[in-house]
């Protein structure tokens, strides 16, 4: 598993920090608290349920990524990766706690999850295979970048 730390530098468990790695498995992160004061977000966001047991297939196989109502998601081959989530009207913005927001545009339709941009080549769909399982008082969710703050 890869992750993005800034424009062009990565870094995966195995490999360390790298740079110009295909970042793919940004698309198994998931989402949804909207900004203070953004009537449109928040009412986006009162329709969008993201909650739940999510998975996708990948050239990898397949991954699970864990999206609970406190703006955290839980995913990766490690239990300790965590990510902080946010709806802003239709798009999914996502943070790993370096500072910035990946964007995404997303589409719910059911059971389905679609994400695309941001940094992903082509659009990703993850199916809802079950319901969030309660987040340990051992993983911190990391904090939210300013809005203005976002990787694009």
């Amino acid at each position: 598993m890869t992750f993005r730390l800034r424009q062009g530098i990565y870094y995966s468990p195995r490999n360390g920090v790298t740079q110009s790695v295909k970042f793919v498995t940004a698309a198994l992160l998931a989402f949804l608290v909207p900004p203070a004061g953004t009537l449109a977000a928040q009412a986006v966001a009162h329709r969008v349920h993201l909650e739940g047991d999510w998975q996708a297939k990948t050239d990898q196989g397949l991954r699970h990524v864990i999206v609970r109502g406190d703006s955290s998601a839980q995913f990766g081959e490690q239990p300790d990766q965590v990510a902080r989530w946010r709806v802003v009207a239709d798009s999914l913005w996502i943070t790993l706690g370096d500072g910035v927001w990946e964007v995404y545009g997303m589409k719910v339709s059911g059971e389905a999850l679609t994400l695309s941009g941001g940094d992903l080549e082509k659009p990703v769909t993850l199916k809802r295979v079950g319901p969030a399982t309660p987040r340990p008082d051992s993983l911190k969710v990391p904090a939210a970048p300013p809005d203005t703050a976002r990787a694009w």
